[in-house]
């Protein structure tokens, strides 16, 4: 288990393939740890060097008192790949993660040459939407938004298969402080105007069945920043990469290709 102490914040991350080559950099959505990627991850081509990791008060990184400001996300993000030695990644990013992914981008462009928004906007939800979802899970814990969020993620097919146990197990241990901490970032996120400015590579990746973050609200984001590409998975929910890790894989070998970063 690799750990990077950061100071105010331990995060627990993970490196496969070839430490020597072009760095991919995977962050999670809301609820998962860096096990969402695992099946994609395997289907990655040789010679690139693959990074996840868990952010604050997720999965195996500490979980320091919440609320979070997205601004902090950013900059354990920031502050992990330059310990790592990273510059000039491919940073792919799923719902919170690429809220994450964007706001890295704006800061520190140095770090990202190319840009993935998974399944992700420039503004997720209301902040009536959040304050709603943290009131509930302040009164009846986590399990109880298990079932509706299961609905948001995956089609029905996956939702009724033994495959969907695992990530309900997943929601429902994440650490609570550490949720309502990352609610509380994305509630008070408003992307569209600083995401406009970008112009690097990027490629846009949502699902038809997305209850989270349906389509046109991806493809609304990917059109802010000029040259985007954008990809349908169909039969797919919010996690694209669980439920179509092939075509996922495929789709991001591709982008990775076309900008020379393999």
């Amino acid at each position: 288990m690799k750990i990077a102490d950061l100071g105010d914040v331990a995060l627990h991350y993970r490196e496969d393939g070839d430490p020597d080559g072009p760095a991919v950099v995977f962050a999670n959505s809301l609820g998962c740890d860096l096990r969402l990627w695992d099946e994609v991850v395997a289907l990655m081509p040789a010679g690139l060097r693959l990074i996840r990791y868990d952010k604050r008060g997720h999965g195996l990184s500490s979980c320091p008192e919440g609320p979070y400001a997205m601004g902090a996300l950013v900059r354990d993000a920031e502050r992990l790949l330059d310990f790592l030695g990273v510059a000039e990644c491919t940073f792919v990013g799923l719902s919170i993660g690429g809220m994450i992914a964007q706001g890295l981008a704006v800061k520190r462009l140095d770090l990202v040459r190319g840009l993935v928004l998974s399944n992700t906007a420039a503004k997720i939800g209301t902040v009536e939407l959040w304050e709603g979802r943290m009131a509930a899970i302040r009164q009846n814990g986590l399990p109880s938004i298990v079932e509706p969020t299961m609905e948001r993620w995956f089609s029905r097919p996956f939702r009724e298969s033994p495959d969907c146990e695992l990530w309900r197990n997943m929601l429902a241990r994440q650490p609570v402080e550490g949720y309502l901490g990352c609610c509380a970032a994305i509630s008070g996120t408003d992307l569209y105007t600083p995401t406009s400015g970008l112009g690097l590579p990027t490629l846009a990746i949502a699902g038809t069945e997305d209850g989270s973050t349906p389509p046109d609200l991806v493809r609304e984001t990917a059109e802010l920043i000029k040259g985007s590409k954008f990809h349908l998975v169909r039969g797919a929910g919010h996690l694209p990469c669980v439920e179509k890790p092939g075509e996922y894989a495929e789709v991001l070998a591709g982008f990775l290709k076309e900008i020379g970063h393999v």
